[in-house]
């Protein structure tokens, strides 16, 4: 077995490893690294070793976790990251046994997303004030958004060069770094068409000449402002609904399910590594289902 390193020097090693090898993003790797000390301080109060960790080590050390009041949902992204760096030191023959493979995750059940209606969807973008000198940029990004499933970052990091018109279709980088092809709606190539002429009167800053998307001052959108023009065109529309950015992509995935679409198809244009990431989808599709019949059925009616 290899000696350690210090904790900063194991810990450095292990962040190049996760970037290199298993390409995750920048957040990701701040995430894991955060709940890897998280460990090495409860190993430090209680004088562990961690060569000496074992199962009822880190059950321990996840009861601590319940106790100080953590959710179960951080609870599980806590011991993925841990679960991820005991194999990262079997792989490096730091240890001989990861003790981590049988660590369960909290039961955190089903989240299921709201989702707009295609009418609500159509009042968002009606919501979109045109006489702002923004207007038309604003409609582009509520059709891209929704019409292509983007994350907000997929969205933000959009480039010209990556915007096919003629064969309908845009390559966004998503986590990772991995790309994909996702085809884009006819209706929002036609709204950024629109909002090219709005964006030629700007002056770009350097750098940022190829993103799509871009401010007043001509560099590059923030997440904040996507949420902050959603939340302003729902309230304009009257949509009571808790909404995000992050809802038109749940719209676009279900409403897709529910025309039909093949649910590997929806995972390959969200960009899910897991197919049982997408299945949650499915989930909600039921739920609706449920919801009709119980509402419709004879037997259902008083």
């Amino acid at each position: 077995m290899r000696r350690f390193p210090s904790i900063d020097k194991l810990l450095a090693n292990y962040n190049a490893y996760i970037m290199l090898e298993r390409g995750m993003s920048p957040n990701t790797i701040e995430n894991y690294s955060r709940d890897v000390y998280k460990l090495f301080f409860y190993l430090k109060d209680y004088n562990i070793n961690l060569r000496d960790v074992t199962l009822d080590t880190l059950r321990s050390f996840v009861t601590d976790l319940h106790d100080l009041g953590i959710s179960p949902r951080s609870q599980a992204r806590i011991i993925s990251g841990i679960k991820s760096f005991f194999k990262y030191l079997q792989i490096e023959n730091y240890i001989e046994y990861n003790p981590s493979l049988l660590l369960e995750s909290p039961n955190i059940g089903v989240h299921l997303p709201d989702v707009l209606t295609v009418e609500e969807i159509d009042a968002l973008v009606d919501a979109v004030d045109m006489n702002l000198a923004e207007g038309q940029r604003n409609r582009a990004i509520i059709e891209t958004l929704y019409g292509c499933g983007l994350r907000v970052s997929e969205l933000i990091n959009l480039e010209i060069n990556r915007v096919f018109f003629e064969e309908e279709y845009i390559v966004v980088k998503g986590k990772g770094s991995k790309e994909r092809m996702v085809p884009i709606s006819p209706v929002a190539l036609h709204e950024i068409k629109l909002y090219f002429a709005d964006r030629a009167k700007l002056k770009i800053k350097p750098g940022e000449e190829n993103f799509l998307f871009l401010n007043r001052r001509g560099g590059r959108l923030t997440r904040v402002m996507i949420f902050y023009v959603i939340k302003q065109c729902a309230e304009r529309a009257g949509i009571e609904k808790e909404i995000s950015p992050h809802t038109l992509r749940h719209s676009f995935a279900t409403h897709l399910l529910e025309g039909g679409a093949n649910l590997r198809a929806i995972q390959q244009m969200l960009g899910h590594e897991s197919i049982a990431t997408t299945e949650i989808y499915l989930h909600l599709d039921n739920t609706r289902l449920r919801e009709e019949i119980l509402t419709h059925h004879p037997r259902n009616i008083k």
